[in-house]
C-alpha cells in the first residue's frame, strides 16, 4: 500500500527537501503541499492524505490548529508534527489535539519515514529528548485564561489593549496578569511572560 502525504511547512526550501526525500521511499507519496496552516487544512480536505507531515509555525494556522481542524474534516488522516520549537507545552497540547508523531527537524529522513509508517498503523512516536524535557517540565500552573492574558502580554501591549482583544475588564486583565506572575514566580509580567513562552505554555 502507498502511503499518501500531506506536507506543510512556510519554509519552502526545507519543505521542497523533505518532498524529495520521502518520495524516494517506495510505500510513500507525497501528493500535496502546503505554506500555510490555512492552505494545509484546505488542501487536506481536498486530497484526503493518509498522513499530514505538519511544520508547528506557520502562517494563519499553527500545526497544531492545523491537526485538530484535518481530525474533525479529514478523520482517517494521522497527523505529525516535525518542528525546531519543540518545547514541553506545546508537545502536550499536540497530544491533546491528536497528534500521532512529535519531532525535531534534527530528525532524519529515514526516521520520519518509519513514524509514518508507524502512526498509519495506528501506533505514536514521540522523540524520546522532548518527551523526558516534557516530563521534568511539568504542567503548566497557570489557568487558560492566565495562558491567554499572558500571551497577549507578550508583545508588551497595555493592559487597556489586552482587556479590548481578551474582551475582559482592565481589572480582571490586571488580576490574571498578577495571578500568573506570581505563579511564575516571575518579577513582572513581560519576565513572566518570557518564561511561559520558553515553557510553551503559551
Amino acid at each position: 500500500m502507498t502511503i499518501r502525504l500531506l506536507l506543510a511547512d512556510d519554509e519552502n526550501l526545507i519543505r521542497d527537501a523533505l518532498a524529495s526525500l520521502l518520495d524516494l521511499e517506495d510505500d510513500l507519496e507525497v501528493v500535496a503541499q502546503a505554506a500555510s496552516g490555512t492552505e494545509a487544512v484546505a488542501v487536506a480536505a481536498r486530497v484526503r492524505p493518509d498522513v499530514a507531515v505538519l511544520d508547528l509555525q506557520m502562517p494563519g494556522l499553527d500545526g497544531i490548529e492545523v491537526a485538530s481542524q484535518i481530525a474533525a474534516d479529514v478523520p482517517g488522516c494521522a497527523s505529525v508534527i516535525v518542528t525546531s520549537h519543540g518545547r514541553p507545552g506545546y508537545l502536550k497540547k499536540a497530544l491533546e489535539a491528536g497528534v500521532r508523531g512529535f519531532l525535531p527537524k534534527t530528525t532524519s529522513a529515514k526516521v520520519l519515514a518509519d513514524v509514518v509508517r508507524q502512526v498509519v498503523a495506528g501506533g505514536r512516536y514521540v522523540d524520546p529528548e522532548l518527551a523526558a524535557e516534557a516530563i521534568s517540565a511539568g504542567a503548566s500552573p497557570l489557568t487558560a485564561r492566565e495562558a491567554d492574558v499572558l500571551e497577549l502580554a507578550a508583545d508588551g501591549a497595555a493592559v487597556e489593549e489586552i482587556a479590548t482583544r481578551a474582551s475582559l475588564s482592565p481589572g480582571t486583565v490586571r488580576n490574571y496578569l498578577s495571578s500568573a506572575v506570581t505563579k511564575l514566580g516571575a518579577a513582572n509580567r513581560h519576565e513572566a511572560a518570557r518564561m511561559a513562552r520558553a515553557r510553551g505554555w503559551i
